[in-house]
């Protein structure tokens, strides 16, 4: 393929600060480089802590551990979002609750939210879906009249912004990736922040396989032994180094994420009146995205298929997105739906999604003389 839907590379001091671990003679986690990450993230979220984590399943893993989920729990989340975030739940032998989307941001309706409350309902899963993040006053004024917890699933929202909040320090806690298809990466990684002070010293017990020896480390305590349930969630510094060089240049690699997403959104408006495509929402003053994906929407299943089709005969990646947990195997296993679920079917069966990643403004230009090319024959 000439281009790929994502193409990760180096675009700061990734291999200076590798060999800097190297030399410091420390590989294992929670090293100098992961200090410095976990600072930045923490600044970047406006979380009260964070902790690096070897993927944003794990730190969801950690997030379900921390609720103390079991199999009399319930927990609402969306249907439209990757596996992680319902294995969290189902791994705790609790049920994951799958509710409908909303049409314009593809984020969880707060509306379908509170019919899904049960004497069971224990929390509130919440996915930034491209970047946008959910509409979290109206979620927390229904957490709140339940007693429920909200956890951010924000894999995919790293910076972005909302009446003046940061992705990340909504909930209680947030799980964030630096999987190599995100905007900051680490190849492999991911963080946990926290933003409720009650779960911070056990994610750190939980994160050290159940053992307080973090505290020890700091001495707290005079000796570290095994206190809780716990595993191995720790990313080793050179995962560390790597992902602190992108994070010091995350705000630069954001504004040029930006700008690729606002050619998009123009050259493609043309479609959009015509009624070939549609585009993403634009958000409202106060709201900020951070460009992670430009989707567009064919009308029909079948010409998503043949637009792809199309990209793919000349070179260019566009892949779909997910398949709703609600009607995947597992998912009719281990959840339930609650509500109707067509804007969730109606989305997955038509989304397609263009090539983003660092650097594709070097791209760019062929990408959209290809897209229009392609959507002028459908």
């Amino acid at each position: 393929m000439k281009i790929p839907f994502n193409r990760p590379g180096l675009h700061g001091r990734e291999l200076e600060y590798i060999q800097d671990a190297i030399k410091r003679g420390k590989l294992a986690g929670d090293g100098h480089y992961t200090s410095l990450s976990n600072a930045l993230i923490v600044d970047y979220t406006g979380a009260q802590s964070a902790l690096l984590t070897h993927s944003a399943t794990a730190a969801l893993e950690m997030a379900a551990i921390l609720l103390d989920l079991g199999p009399e729990d319930e927990v609402i989340m969306p249907s439209y979002t990757f596996v992680s975030t319902a294995n969290a739940v189902v791994l705790r032998g609790a049920t994951p609750v799958f509710v409908d989307i909303r049409r314009d941001t593809l984020n969880i309706d707060p509306e379908k939210i509170e019919a899904a409350v049960t004497s069971k309902t224990k929390a509130i899963f919440v996915v930034h879906y491209a970047g946008v993040i959910c509409d979290m006053k109206a979620i927390q004024a229904i957490a709140d009249r339940h007693d429920l917890i909200v956890v951010e699933d924000a894999a995919q929202a790293l910076l972005s912004e909302q009446d003046g909040k940061k992705a990340g320090s909504f909930g209680a806690m947030a799980a964030f990736s630096f999987h190599e298809t995100k905007n900051i990466i680490s190849g492999e990684g991911g963080a946990l922040s926290i933003s409720d002070p009650r779960f911070i010293e056990r994610a750190e017990i939980i994160r050290e396989k159940g053992t307080n020896r973090k505290q020890f480390f700091r001495g707290a305590v005079d000796k570290y032994t095994w206190v809780d349930l716990g595993s191995s969630y720790l990313p080793s510094e050179l995962t560390a180094s790597f992902l602190f060089a992108q994070l010091e240049i995350a705000k630069d690699l954001t504004k040029n994420r930006l700008a690729a997403w606002d050619r998009y959104h123009t050259i493609l408006a043309t479609y959009e009146a015509d009624g070939v495509i549609e585009r993403p929402t634009v958000l409202p003053q106060g709201q900020t995205h951070n460009a992670h994906m430009y989707q567009i929407l064919l009308s029909t299943p079948e010409l998503r298929e043949n637009f792809i089709a199309g990209m793919k005969a000349q070179g260019v990646i566009t892949p779909f997105h997910y398949v709703p947990l609600h009607s995947a195997p597992a998912g009719k296993r281990f959840g339930r739906s609650e509500g109707d679920m067509s804007v969730t079917d109606d989305i997955s069966a038509r989304l397609v999604r263009l090539p983003m990643f660092a650097g594709v403004d070097a791209e760019q230009d062929e990408i959209i003389e290809i897209t229009c090319s392609v959507l002028d024959t459908l």
